[in-house]
């Protein structure tokens, strides 16, 4: 059986709060989440996502999920 790299999706979070400009504080606040949630997306972290929290969070920084999400493929081995 081969490795397979599946790749993986990484989270722009961080990137969004750039180029928005909002602070971490009041994405917490208006996004109703710990400070300790948006860090760990912030510097993918998460494990599992929570839907709940993608939404809350595209809603609060008027984006949609590709502008806070990627998949970034893996490297095909042969």
């Amino acid at each position: 059986m081969q490795n397979q790299d599946y790749g993986y999706v990484k989270i722009k979070l961080n990137e969004l709060i750039e180029r928005k400009g909002i602070s971490k504080n009041k994405l917490s606040h208006w996004a109703e989440l710990q400070r300790s949630q948006i860090n760990q997306y912030c510097k993918n972290e998460v494990t599992r996502l929570d839907t709940a929290v993608l939404a809350r969070i595209c809603t609060v920084m008027d984006c949609s999920i590709s502008d806070l999400l990627e998949f970034v493929p893996g490297k095909k081995e042969e």
